[in-house]
C-alpha cells in the first residue's frame, strides 16, 4: 500500500469536486442539486484466517463512506467513474479494497492489504439484476479477475443484496497471498457468496450488516499451511443515509472552499480538547485546502447540515521533515447556532493518505512501539463564526473564520486498513471557508 492510495485518493479528490460542481448544479443558483444516494458508516468486520496459526478469527474497526450522483460512486470498500455508459451498460475506472487476513499481532509488520485498480464492466438486465465484469491489479501488478451476478430487493425498511463473485487468480496472485511466495498454487479459480443487509431504523439511521463465505479452489486448498477450505467473513455496524421514505430533490446548504493553515503540537487530542496545548519545538506547519459537497440539509429533522469533503494538505518542510502531500476523504457535519451571532459547530470522519509520514507522526507512532502507516482515520472538529453576521457586511455573509483540530490516528491499533497502530498527530488550524 505505497503507491496506488496515493494516487487514487488524488483522483478521487478531482472526480468528487468535479462532479458537485458540475453544469446541472451551476444551473441551479438558489438550490444545490441533492446527491442521490449518500452515506457514512462505522462497524466491526470479523474474518476466518484462511492459514495455520494460533488464533482463527481476526477483527477489524471500519469506517464506509457512500456516495451515487452522476458518474461518480463510492459504496464502503469500493469506488468507480462512470466514464461510458448507455441505457443499461457502464464502464468504470474502479478500485476495490482488499483484506489481507492473518492475525492482528503481525499486521502492523506484514501489509498486505492493499487497494487493486483496474475497470469494471456493469450489465444491467432490469431494476433488481445486474452483473459486473472486473479486472484488477495490485500494487505490483498481480492480477485478478472477478465475475459478480448481484441481485437487489427490498421488504419494508429491510433492503438485500446477494451476490455471486467467480474470482480468477493469476498465478502471481495466488502465490502470493495464498503461497505466501514459499509454495505456488498456481493460477485458479475460488467462488464467494454473499449478501448485504440494511434495516432502516429511523429516519437518516441504518443498522448494516454483510456474511460471505469464500470457497478455495482444490490447489490453493492443497497449500501445506492453508488450514481451512472456506473462509468466512462477517460485518456488522450501523450508519446515516439518506432518508429511504423522504426523497429530497435540492438543497439549501451550498458548495463551499475552505482554506487554512495549522501548527503542529505534541498534545494529544484529549489535551488539546481541554486546552493542555504544546507547541512543536520545531514548528512543523501544514496548509490546505477542502471543498464542500452538499449532501443534506438535516439530520433526524435536525439542522445539520451534511457535506463530503475531499481536501488536499501540504506539510511544509521544516530542519526534521520534507514537504509533502496528504490527500484526505471525509463527511463533515455542521450545526449552526445563534450567541449572539452565527456560529457552527463541526465534526468530520474520514480517512487521510500521507505521501510521507509527517515528523510528528513518526515520533508519536514509533514511541508505542508501532511502525507508522501512510492511512488513516481522520478526525476534525472546528468551530466558526460568520463574518458577514457579525459585521453587518452584506458580501461577507457566506464568509466564515474558524479554529479547527486536524487529527489523524489508527484508532487504537483496532484496525489493519490503518496499520494496526495506536497514536497520531494534531495539528491546530485557523481557516476561512466560503460558500457560493
Amino acid at each position: 500500500m505505497n503507491k496506488h492510495p496515493c494516487r487514487s485518493l488524488m483522483v478521487l479528490l478531482i472526480l468528487v469536486t468535479h462532479n458537485a460542481y458540475g453544469e446541472e448544479q451551476l444551473a441551479e443558483k438558489k438550490k444545490t442539486k441533492a446527491p442521490e444516494k449518500w452515506g457514512i458508516a462505522m462497524g466491526i468486520r470479523s474474518a476466518r484466517i484462511p492459514f495455520d496459526a494460533d488464533k482463527s478469527v481476526v477483527n477489524d474497526v471500519l469506517p464506509l463512506f457512500f456516495y451515487d450522483n452522476g458518474r461518480l460512486f463510492i459504496d464502503g470498500l469500493e469506488a468507480g467513474y462512470r466514464l461510458f455508459q448507455g441505457k443499461n451498460w457502464q464502464l468504470s475506472p474502479f478500485a476495490r479494497y482488499r483484506f489481507f487476513d492473518i492475525p492482528k499481532e503481525f499486521q502492523n509488520d506484514i501489509r498486505e492489504d492493499g487497494l487493486d485498480l483496474g475497470g469494471q464492466f456493469t450489465y444491467h438486465f432490469s431494476n433488481w439484476f445486474h452483473t459486473d465484469f472486473e479486472v484488477l491489479s495490485d500494487q505490483n501488478g498481480r492480477i485478478h479477475a472477478n465475475l459478480t451476478p448481484s441481485f437487489e430487493f427490498e421488504r419494508g425498511d429491510w433492503d438485500f443484496r446477494p451476490y455471486v463473485r467467480f474470482r480468477w487468480k493469476s498465478a502471481e496472485f495466488n502465490n502470493r497471498y495464498y503461497g505466501l511466495e514459499r509454495e505456488d498454487p498456481g493460477s485458479a479459480i475460488d467462488v464467494l457468496l454473499s449478501t448485504d443487509i440494511r434495516y432502516h431504523v429511523y429516519r437518516n439511521l441504518y443498522l448494516m450488516g454483510q456474511v460471505s463465505l469464500r470457497m478455495l479452489d482444490s490447489d490453493t486448498r492443497d497449500v501445506s499451511f492453508v488450514k481451512r477450505s472456506t473462509q468466512g467473513e462477517a460485518f456488522l455496524g450501523f450508519g446515516f443515509f439518506n432518508d429511504k421514505k423522504r426523497h429530497v430533490d435540492t438543497l439549501d446548504a451550498k458548495p463551499y472552499v475552505r482554506l487554512a493553515h495549522g501548527w503542529g503540537t505534541t498534545s494529544n487530542l484529549g489535551e488539546i480538547m481541554t486546552g493542555n496545548t504544546e507547541s512543536d519545538p520545531y514548528n512543523n506547519q501544514m496548509t490546505s485546502i477542502f471543498f464542500g459537497v452538499p449532501l443534506a440539509d438535516e439530520l433526524f429533522t435536525i439542522p445539520i447540515a451534511t457535506y463530503l469533503t475531499p481536501g488536499l494538505v501540504l506539510h511544509h518542510s521544516s530542519e526534521v521533515q520534507e514537504s509533502s502531500a496528504e490527500y484526505v476523504l471525509a463527511v463533515k457535519f455542521y450545526y449552526t447556532f445563534k450567541w449572539p451571532t452565527h456560529w457552527r459547530l463541526g465534526f468530520a470522519e474520514g480517512i487521510s493518505y500521507a505521501h510521507k509520514i509527517p515528523y510528528l507522526e513518526e515520533q508519536d507512532v514509533e514511541a508505542k512501539g508501532y511502525r507508522p502507516s501512510q492511512l488513516l482515520n481522520f478526525l476534525d472538529f472546528s468551530l466558526d463564526l460568520s463574518l458577514g453576521q457579525l459585521f453587518r457586511v452584506k458580501w461577507m455573509e457566506a464568509l466564515w473564520l474558524g479554529y479547527s483540530i486536524h487529527h489523524r490516528s489508527g484508532i487504537y491499533s483496532k484496525s489493519s486498513a490503518f496499520g494496526r497502530i495506536s497514536g497520531g498527530s494534531n495539528y491546530n488550524s485557523i481557516y476561512l471557508q466560503y460558500h457560493w
